[in-house]
């Protein structure tokens, strides 16, 4: 080989570097390098940085040109020279060269190295079907075997050591999204819905995914005040976790370790019942519920509706601003800041609570009327079949 490579660099001196990154990666190969090494390999003979980022078995690695390994959060920029790790795949493996068209060598690195980044993953990893329902279900399930959780969760990507949360949307498979900190930048989707690596969906079905959320079977009943749009963050406060992309209701139980997850998994299904997309809270926590998820176990699904849920659903019909303006008013700390939730002037608020006042029979203004009405907002919700 070092011979051809000679006479070929007298020739063509692409040719010949080509032959001698063709051989490079064969030793490579032969030696069964990991991942890094490969990533280092691909930089150091392109003499720019190269990364792999594979959101569906979440990995990332980015190698400096002098064989340095660094990390980034930032996104590969697409007009980089790039290789896909499977023929109908997305690119994977970026060689951070900008502004100049590719050479026949970074192409010839690119394929090898994608080749063999791609057979190390799958010796090593396999693949990570972020969108396998079975897989999902076995994780969440708490009568499977702790052997059969924890190879589920291997097979999703998932880290058997991390924390991971459950995630029960109203309309879609279960899906589980790793917990991540602050600092981390996002993992890339598990299956998924983009902005979240989650896993399962989870990231696919997370574990949102890239890496994101993994999906299965039904999931549970819902309720209460959200963020709007598409991106809803996971873990709620000081950054942890990542965003949620689904749409609808969503119930997100609380950050376990993986063997755990049954347990967060129960509590996603019981903060689905208290979410609702209009009006009140879209994405809920388990976590923010405290005592409340004890009326999850006093009311169940299409139970009667008790008399004040009666009272409000005919106010309701008669009134189609009614609804959204108490929930403002139940959910906001002032009747100026109702107002402003729902866009209104302050004295057009007062006029429609009286209006309120006088179909449901009791008084919203006061501190016993407002517990009863957010009370009342919430038996709504738990009572929805």
């Amino acid at each position: 080989m070092k011979e051809l490579a000679g006479r070929l660099t007298a020739l063509d001196p692409d040719a010949g570097a080509a032959v001698q990154v063709i051989a490079y990666f064969d030793r490579l190969a032969e030696s069964r390098a990991g991942l890094e090494a490969l990533v280092r390999g691909a930089a150091v003979l392109a003499g720019v940085p190269a990364r792999l980022v594979d959101g569906e078995r979440r990995v990332q690695v980015r190698v400096e040109a002098d064989g340095t390994r660094r990390d980034s959060g930032s996104p590969p920029d697409p007009a980089w020279p790039s290789a896909a790790l499977s023929p109908d795949g997305v690119p994977a493996l970026w060689l951070e060269r900008a502004g100049a068209e590719p050479s026949v060598v970074d192409a010839v690195i690119l394929e090898r190295a994608a080749g063999a980044v791609r057979r190390v993953l799958d010796r090593t990893r396999g693949r990570a079907p972020a969108d396998d329902p079975a897989l999902v279900e076995t994780l969440l399930d708490a009568t499977a075997p702790e052997s059969a959780r924890l190879h589920a969760a291997r097979r999703l990507g998932l880290d058997p050591a991390a924390r991971a949360r459950a995630l029960a949307p109203a309309d879609g498979p279960p899906q589980v999204a790793p917990e991540r900190t602050a600092d981390e930048p996002p993992a890339g989707r598990v299956g998924a819905e983009p902005n979240v690596p989650l896993a399962g969906k989870a990231g696919a079905g997370t574990v949102i995914p890239p890496t994101g959320a993994f999906g299965a079977g039904p999931a549970a009943p819902p309720t209460r005040k959200a963020a709007a749009g598409p991106g809803v963050p996971l873990a709620g406060k000081a950054g942890a976790g990542p965003t949620i992309p689904l749409a609808g209701r969503v119930g997100v139980g609380p950050a376990v370790p993986v063997l755990r997850l049954p347990e967060s998994w129960d509590a996603a299904r019981v903060a689905l019942r208290f979410a609702s997309e209009e009006p009140g809270r879209r994405v809920v926590h388990a976590e923010e519920l405290g005592s409340l998820a004890l009326l999850a176990d006093l009311v169940a699904p299409g139970a009667e509706p008790p008399a004040d849920v009666l009272a409000l659903e005919a106010a309701a019909a008669t009134a189609p601003w009614l609804l959204a303006t108490l929930d403002a008013v139940a959910s906001t700390t002032s009747l100026r800041a109702a107002a402003t939730e729902i866009n209104v002037h302050h004295s057009t608020l007062q006029d429609r609570l009286a209006h309120a006042e006088h179909l449901l029979g009791w008084p919203v203004r006061t501190p016993q009327g407002r517990f009863r009405l957010q009370l009342t907002l919430t038996l709504r919700h738990l009572t929805r079949p």
